[in-house]
């Protein structure tokens, strides 16, 4: 009698197991990798990063948990973040330094992206879980673009005093999301873990003569009275969707500014 397959035997590899269920803290292996992006999105190199499909990047000896390979900001979508940051950083004085800080750093994709395409900058990024430090810290060692990673919390290691006066911030905010995602409402900013609103004050309020440029990353849809309070709090912004997924589904930021006006 023919033995079944083993693919057969295992669970569907969907945001839900990787995310909540069993695989969520476990390092993935290379196949359940290419077993999610397969079973998600047809695609199994759906997972690319840091320019690299999963079996490069595996084979230089980046790993991932299973809740890093759902939350993480893949390829397409990261580098057309880092694109259109770099053209909003233009407008910046000519010699102005960028110090691009992402404060809840995953793997750093977004961040790496950033790096790639604006000029004259540098990383900095925060990660408060023990298991994705670590594992990021490593990932990150392979790369072409040097980022400071740190453990713990960017509020309270993010220190003012450290940073050149005459450097411009780049900061991307993508707080975890949590239940503040509604099919129907779209993404509410408010409740976001911490709440994106909040963090954009906190971030004005310590560089009060910066000149910053956040880097919000938001759904397609998203809700409408937080983004009014949100615009209420930058001194110019500008909201961008790109058309990757189905419609409906797609990913895009929130460009805006404190201190200066592209």
């Amino acid at each position: 009698m023919k033995e079944p397959r083993q693919d057969a035997e295992e669970p569907l590899h969907d945001r839900a197991l990787l995310l909540h269920g069993q695989k969520r803290n476990k390092v993935l292996t290379l196949k359940e990798v290419q077993r999610y992006g397969r079973d998600s999105f047809s695609d199994p190199d759906y997972i690319r990063l840091y320019g690299m499909t999963p079996p490069q990047w595996y084979a230089r000896g980046v790993r991932l948990l299973g809740r890093t390979a759902v939350e993480c900001t893949r390829d397409p979508l990261a580098d057309c973040i880092g694109r259109d940051v770099a053209t909003v950083a233009e407008s910046l004085p000519t010699g102005t330094q960028c110090l691009v800080v992402d404060p809840f750093a995953g793997s750093c994709n977004t961040l790496y992206w950033i790096l790639r395409h604006v000029r004259l900058s540098r990383g900095i990024a925060f990660e408060f879980d023990s298991k994705v430090y670590e594992l990021t810290r490593r990932n990150i060692g392979v790369l072409d673009r040097t980022i400071d990673l740190m453990h713990g919390d960017y509020e309270s290691m993010l220190d003012p005093h450290h940073l050149p006066r005459t450097d411009a911030m780049i900061i991307f905010v993508a707080p975890p999301w949590g239940t503040a995602l509604d099919e129907a409402e779209g993404l509410d900013l408010r409740r976001t873990e911490p709440p994106i609103t909040e963090i954009i004050a906190r971030v004005g309020q310590t560089y009060p003569d910066r000149q910053v440029l956040f880097v919000i990353q938001v759904y397609e849809k998203v809700n409408a009275g937080s983004l009014t309070e949100l615009h209420a709090k930058l001194d110019w912004s500008l909201l961008k969707i790109y058309d990757l997924n189905v419609a409906g589904r797609n990913h895009g930021i929130l460009l805006g500014t404190k201190g200066w006006t592209p």
